[in-house]
């Protein structure tokens, strides 16, 4: 495995130091109680896989499909549940930052600020989120060459903030549909530590009439192929119920699964290491 660019750590998680790593957690926070159940099942199954956990949520998807879709509880309300899951369970906590004017109170509830993949050359939002300190995770855009997500990186860097990785969700292939090119791995953690999203990128983009679809069974297998062109960590969004959630249930992985898909998914890393 090629050595990475400016590894780091997330209160005690490595982020390229050799050690795989996971993001899980819901697409967005439907109800306090929910969240925390999600967030003490993961972590029981990380802790005992020995994987290193950072609980992701969102406080609002700005980026639904239909106005009609539910966004989720809002930043007061949001960064309340983060910062408590945060305070109750010893975890990192990761959630999506849309605007510029939101990254100050939300780096005082969370550790990582997430940008999503339409946000990734929206240099006002980079710039902000970088100078709050957190560590920032950038969504590769689905329109945006692997080697293009290097200007990203330097807009967090140069305003002094080294703590970014890069996240590869998939490339538009035509219309509602998305493609994994495992080249971008490498070429990514050529210039920062990368994760893959497992899945988002068996997401089909607004393919259900409002709603986007997916393909979850797919989830296995391209995580799989991205452990082993040797990423830094794995992103799943997370769900007990995937049918009846509120965002992103069409390609999430049932949490009844996570624990067999990430036995796999250690025993590719040792392989490879």
């Amino acid at each position: 495995m090629m050595s990475v660019t400016n590894p780091f750590d997330i209160v005690n998680v490595p982020v390229g130091r050799g050690r795989l790593f996971l993001i899980a957690g819901p697409c967005v926070l439907e109800s306090e109680r929910h969240a925390r159940m999600l967030a003490d099942s993961i972590q029981r199954i990380t802790s005992d896989l020995g994987i290193p956990y950072i609980f992701k949520a969102s406080y609002d998807k700005a980026n639904r499909t239909s106005i009609k879709s539910f966004r989720g509880p809002g930043l007061v309300e949001g960064c309340r549940i983060l910062q408590a899951i945060g305070q109750s369970t010893g975890l990192p906590v990761l959630t999506d930052v849309h605007t510029a004017v939101d990254c100050e109170a939300v780096a005082e509830a969370v550790d990582v600020l997430q940008i999503p993949a339409f946000l990734c050359r929206q240099t006002d939002l980079l710039i902000a989120a970088a100078e709050t300190g957190r560590a920032i995770n950038v969504k590769k855009g689905q329109f945006v060459s692997p080697w293009d997500m290097r200007h990203a990186v330097e807009k967090i860097r140069e305003s002094g903030n080294v703590r970014v990785c890069l996240t590869e969700r998939g490339a538009s292939f035509g219309y509602n549909n998305l493609v994994v090119d495992m080249r971008s791995l490498p070429i990514m953690r050529g210039f920062a530590p990368v994760v893959f999203d497992g899945t988002h990128s068996v997401q089909t983009p607004s393919a259900g009439n409002g709603v986007s679809g997916g393909q979850p069974e797919f989830i296995p297998v391209l995580t799989r192929a991205a452990v082993a062109a040797g990423v830094d960590g794995v992103f799943l969004e997370v769900h007990d119920n995937p049918a009846e959630a509120k965002s992103d249930g069409a390609n999430a992985l049932h949490l009844n699964k996570l624990k067999g898909v990430l036995e796999q998914l250690l025993a590719v890393h040792a392989a490879v290491q």
